[in-house]
């Protein structure tokens, strides 16, 4: 687009800044801060303001503006290959390994689908730490989800089950709130 240079006060209250491994994430912006979007553009991209049921929305806040970001195939950045090594993870009886993709409870593989092993991996990173399920949706299944909390406990039931009875009461469920992994 022509006119790339604008206000924040226009854009949202947050900016994205490239991360680590070709991710993007948020950074708050001044609500007075210039913000010339096309330093956060690959060549040849365009932007196009991003649909309103597609942005999360923070309780007490404003709605968020956000763009979609429209890429010519012959542009795309390269895939940033996976870290050589990465520790397996868990403490307890569950432990996932992030380069193999796969989860074991006391040392037997687990059957998982797609979400079922990003929640439980999820979980199994940040014990003892309550998530709600506003945040496992947004952090497991994106912003793009259209969908509600009981989304979240339909895989975490599942979950239960494939952990087996012995260590279903890993993933606790706290009342009103969410899910937490103890371990």
């Amino acid at each position: 687009m022509a006119n790339t240079h604008t206000s924040a006060r226009s854009l949202s209250t947050a900016a994205t800044v490239q991360a680590p491994a070709g991710r993007h994430r948020l950074r708050a912006v001044d609500r007075d801060e210039v913000v010339d979007v096309a330093d956060f553009l690959p060549p040849g991209a365009t932007w196009l303001p991003a649909p309103q049921h597609t942005l999360p929305t923070l309780p007490g806040r404003p709605p968020m503006i956000g763009y979609l970001v429209l890429v010519p195939a012959d542009q795309q950045p390269a895939l940033v290959p996976a870290p050589q090594q990465q520790a397996p993870a868990g403490d307890g009886p569950v432990v996932i390994d992030p380069v193999q993709r796969t989860a074991a409870v006391d040392g037997q593989l687990l059957d998982l689908t797609y979400l079922e092993f990003e929640l439980l991996a999820h979980l199994v990173a940040h014990p003892n730490r309550v998530h709600t399920r506003d945040q496992l949706v947004t952090t497991v299944w994106g912003y793009g989800h259209v969908g509600d909390g009981r989304t979240v406990d339909v895989h975490v039931a599942r979950l239960r089950r494939k952990l087996g009875a012995e260590h279903r009461q890993a993933i606790q469920t706290v009342r009103r709130v969410g899910y937490k992994y103890a371990p």
